[in-house]
């Protein structure tokens, strides 16, 4: 479910990334903890620099759990799964479609980024980062790969409210 960013919530993703957001269309997924924890980014920034990543994981504590499920095997064993299993393939190239159709409803045309989505869809896997952060935006069953990768996540939600932690890292 999608909403229009509120004032706290930005000030939420300031704090959660360590500088000021840059257009956020809207919060695409909340952390159990009520929390933004992915959003919207438009495909044109407003400084005109295209901007594929249309959903944007923004939560560290997810964040460090992605990056330390990046570390692993796991994305070379993927690769290797997309290129034998026919269906699977054709999966993760409907999960590629649904991402460029959600981001083509802003309306906005940005022929630079025509076929291109994220997270290395629709032939490879490249960033677990972008397929979670789809997975957790569009809900489950629509990107199979970042089904896949959430489902081997612990509770990260569960280490410490990410602005409480961030507010004492800072002072």
């Amino acid at each position: 479910m999608t909403n229009i960013p509120s004032d706290a919530d930005l000030g939420a993703i300031e704090i959660q990334l360590g500088r000021t957001p840059r257009d956020v269309h809207a919060i695409a997924y909340r952390c159990p903890c009520g929390n933004p924890a992915v959003v919207e980014t438009p495909p044109r920034l407003s400084d005109g620099t295209p901007f594929p990543t249309f959903y944007y994981a923004t939560c560290p504590n997810l964040t460090s759990e992605i990056s330390t499920l990046e570390n692993s095997n796991l994305m070379v064993e993927m690769n290797e799964r997309l290129k034998e299993d026919a269906q699977l393939a054709g999966e993760y190239r409907a999960a590629h479609d649904d991402y460029l159709a959600a981001r083509a409803a802003l309306g906005i045309d940005v022929p630079e980024l025509d076929d291109i989505s994220a997270g290395g869809m629709p032939a490879r896997v490249k960033c677990l980062h972008s397929l979670i952060a789809h997975s957790l935006a569009a809900g489950e069953g629509v990107n199979p790969l970042g089904d896949e990768a959430l489902a081997k996540l612990p509770k990260w939600w569960e280490n410490g409210n990410c602005l409480e932690r961030r507010a004492k890292d800072q002072s």
